[in-house]
């Protein structure tokens, strides 16, 4: 792409956003970076906030950035007091929603005539549509998770099967245009990226014709090194791992099914619950050790102390927490319906069951049980399957894909 380079837009600036960044910048093709709040790396808000370690960039980075921060700041203020008003789904103030629209209406605001445009679902709208206008430009979508259609269709049965789990199925409460933008999202795009072949699979059910769709895995952390595996008697319990959104899309009531049916294991599971009032979910919370949020280096430790993640979810785009289990040594059990399906030999470096199925983890819990040092070997293979894709080349390689399938378009 000569003398072209790329405007990033993404709202809250995650892992695999700031790794393309970073990639993009190595580069020399990062034309702007817009987010919402971005810090240097020596703030004092680093040093007295976790959530704005996350948002801390190199100077390098910062000198390319800008930033829309009242509405996002107020989002994290509001969910820090637990007042949920004014971040309700779609129609709070500060909801994510807004959040997002803010952003895009801001960075569409700043577009020319030839610009390209890396945006995300449910923030790129607003700048796409403005690129179209003016024409000449380039419109690169990713969608991190499964198209929404696809979702619908998937769990619609689980919502009929497991009505007092349905509450926690948060997709359905989109709304007809919150989806609608959705699809016009996809439809102006000229290119779409997403990180699984799972996520691929499910925009098969968009109702048109779409750009050519890519395959980048965003990859894995670092390895953790020596990790060290205990050794189980028979009257030892598996200690299982549960790290997510206590949703049914991701499969919690099959996890809980599992474990109450079996003697010889036992259960920690850390996320925050999607609603209040779900009673199963609440009820059964109660059995088990319960952490509702941990830091992100107390999760890579906790997972280094279970012997198995289990992550057997209905619905994933990716499934960082599958990548960040192998890369501390901890082989996961999950779906065909996450990034597991790209790098994990069931059976040699982690665990495939069918999605929705309580009997099929039980019975690979059951398998692990009676051969318990098989948990050492697989884990030990899949930190090999890591190494080979880092997360700090995730950039690099979609810069290459980039290079391959749009820039020799844009000369």
């Amino acid at each position: 792409m000569q003398n072209k380079k790329i405007i990033i837009s993404h709202a809250t600036g995650n892992a695999n956003v700031r790794a393309l960044v970073k990639g993009v910048l190595e580069k020399s093709f990062l034309n702007r970076y817009y987010t919402c709040i971005a810090v240097s790396e020596n703030s004092i808000w680093v040093k007295l906030l976790a959530e704005f370690r996350k948002r801390s960039y190199t100077s390098e980075v910062l000198s390319l950035t800008s930033t829309r921060p009242f509405f996002e700041f107020c989002r994290l203020v509001f969910q820090r007091l637990g007042i949920y008003f004014f971040i309700k789904h779609e129609k709070g103030l500060f909801s994510i929603d807004k959040v997002n629209r803010n952003l895009d209406r801001y960075v569409s605001n700043k577009l020319k005539a030839g610009d390209v445009i890396y945006g995300y679902e449910d923030s790129s709208l607003a700048s796409f549509e403005k690129l179209k206008k003016l024409g000449d430009g380039m419109c690169i979508y990713d969608l991190p998770i499964g198209y929404w259609r696809a979702m619908r269709e998937l769990l619609e049965e689980e919502r009929l099967r497991r009505p007092e789990w349905a509450i926690t199925l948060t997709g359905f409460k989109d709304t007809d245009e919150k989806v609608a933008r959705k699809d016009r999202e996809l439809h102006l795009a000229n290119l779409i990226y997403v990180a699984s072949s799972f996520t691929k699979q499910t925009l098969q059910s968009y109702p048109g014709k779409l750009a050519s769709v890519k395959v980048v895995p965003y990859g894995f952390p670092p390895i953790y090194p020596n990790r060290k595996y205990r050794t189980l008697s028979k009257e030892d319990k598996l200690k299982l791992l549960f790290v997510g959104g206590l949703s049914q899309r991701k499969g919690i009531a099959n996890v809980f099914e599992a474990v109450d049916s079996l003697d010889n294991v036992s259960l920690t599971v850390i996320g925050r619950k999607p609603v209040k009032d779900c009673k199963p979910l609440n009820d059964s919370l109660e059995k088990h050790r319960y952490i509702e949020s941990l830091a992100h280096s107390d999760i890579l430790e906790e997972m280094r102390t279970h012997d198995i993640l289990l992550f057997p979810s209905l619905f994933e785009g990716y499934g960082l927490v599958i990548t960040e289990a192998m890369s501390q040594g901890t082989p996961v059990i999950t779906t065909t319906r996450t990034c597991g399906a790209d790098f994990i030999e069931d059976g040699i470096n982690g665990w495939l069951v069918e999605p929705g199925n309580t009997k099929d983890i039980i019975n690979k819990l059951i398998t692990i049980s009676s051969c318990q040092e098989q948990i050492a070997v697989i884990g030990k293979k899949a930190q090999e399957k890591a190494s080979k894709f880092p997360m700090t080349t995730y950039g690099q390689r979609l810069i290459s894909s980039l290079e391959e399938n749009i820039l020799d378009n844009a000369r």
